[in-house]
């Protein structure tokens, strides 16, 4: 994996379906989330299911593809903002459909990509904008944290080159 992207904003929501506050810095815990987010508080939609919901992704190109209608799935061009799709990061330049498995680093943190991120009926309603085929298979990857600390616009991300497992939940703290 040869690559380098840019993580461009950072969002958080203190609870499901509140409104997404940008950062001008995060703090992330490792096996938690970022502080002050809705999955880290336990308050998210779907907090209560165990999942990799730890750090949430989104790629500025799928948003840049919605604006241009490409591929051309709704009637007309969908503006989507930073802080309307419901990730946590947005990012430029970060393949991340090709990082389920495999370690990567956001600054001095380093995540674990679990999971593609579908989605879902809910952020067209919450929105009252047709998201939903356009942003499927390009709606985000799902983190682990795996090494917390403080996570900046800016921060550089760039693969490890290292494969992750499922971590224990066990484990959790917290």
């Amino acid at each position: 994996m040869a690559w380098r992207g840019t993580l461009l904003s950072i969002h958080i929501a203190p609870a499901a379906s509140y409104e997404m506050e940008e950062l001008a810095e995060a703090e992330l815990v490792a096996r938690r989330g970022i502080v002050g987010d809705r999955y880290y508080l336990g308050t998210g939609t779907y907090s209560p299911k165990p999942d990799a919901r730890e750090v949430t992704l989104i790629e500025e190109e799928a948003l840049d593809a919605l604006a241009w209608n490409d591929p051309p799935m709704q009637d007309a061009p969908i503006a989507l903002a930073r802080d309307e799709h419901r990730r946590n990061l947005t990012v430029r330049g970060v393949p991340l459909n090709h990082l389920v498995g495999w370690r990567f680093r956001v600054g001095e943190c380093v995540l674990a990509g679990a999971r593609l991120n579908f989605p879902c009926r809910y952020l067209e309603e919450l929105l009252g904008k047709p998201v939903f085929l356009p942003l499927y298979n390009r709606s985000g990857l799902n983190c682990w944290i795996e090494t917390g600390g403080i996570i900046r616009p800016g921060d550089v991300i760039e693969p490890m080159g290292e494969r992750t497992t499922k971590p224990n939940r066990a484990a959790r703290p917290s």
